[in-house]
């Protein structure tokens, strides 16, 4: 027989650890194991990070994914690694994230953190960097791929949000890629990863956008042929 213990009103159900697999790409737990691997990538060309905050030499990494794992025991975010099987080394990171949970009664007073369930109601797709190498690649493009059939097809979410900074031209035109509804841009919203005020541009997928969402980037990844 198995006893658990009592639930209490701030319980955690964190969702479940995943590995997600596809043709070039597995996405995996992040973990302080992914360190020395997440420190090469992060060192090749950090010209490329101009808009995007990336941790730099090995103290910075251990923090960095130290507060993932954090962030994660508590049920907010879920982190992976991203393998590039191509060479079997880990060439960056990327979670769902802002993770919410509509289930259940609302948390009262408005703003406290009450109870979350194992199974989120919407989700951000973020922090995700690779290594120059691996940038251009198709390896962004699975990844996202992998992590939005895990919100849509497993958690069936309502929204997944991603977002950029404004300036950020390469990585806006990869979302827009995904086929992703422009939502607006959000003037001042954070601190840039250059130190600057941001503006942020907001783009969604929605639940009923998904299937052809899903059949675009099947097609474009060679999962399936076109007719």
């Amino acid at each position: 027989m198995v006893t658990r213990a009592p639930t209490s009103p701030h319980h955690v159900h964190m969702p479940a650890l995943v590995t997600l697999s596809g043709r070039s790409v597995r996405l995996e737990p992040l973990s302080l194991a992914a360190v020395d691997d997440l420190v090469a990538a992060a060192s090749e060309d950090r010209c490329t990070y101009a808009f995007t905050r990336v941790p730099n030499g090995r103290d910075e990494v251990v923090s960095y994914v130290e507060a993932a794992m954090a962030e994660q025991a508590e049920g907010r975010s879920l982190p992976f690694a991203i393998r590039w099987l191509n060479t079997d080394r880990v060439v960056g990171a990327t979670r769902l994230m802002h993770l919410e949970y509509w289930q259940g009664p609302m948390p009262w007073p408005p703003g406290t953190r009450g109870a979350v369930g194992d199974i989120p109601s919407v989700a951000d797709i973020g922090y995700t960097w690779l290594g120059a190498s691996a940038q251009g690649t198709g390896v962004n493009r699975e990844s996202k791929f992998l992590m939005l059939s895990h919100a849509f097809d497993t958690w069936n979410v309502h929204r997944i949000t991603l977002k950029a900074d404004v300036r950020n031209v390469r990585s806006r035109a990869a979302i827009e890629a995904l086929g992703a509804h422009f939502d607006g841009v959000r003037r001042a919203d954070s601190r840039g990863a250059d130190n600057t005020v941001r503006d942020t541009a907001f783009y969604s997928i929605l639940n009923s956008e998904w299937p052809a969402v899903r059949e675009r980037l099947a097609m474009r990844l060679g999962l399936v042929e076109a007719a």
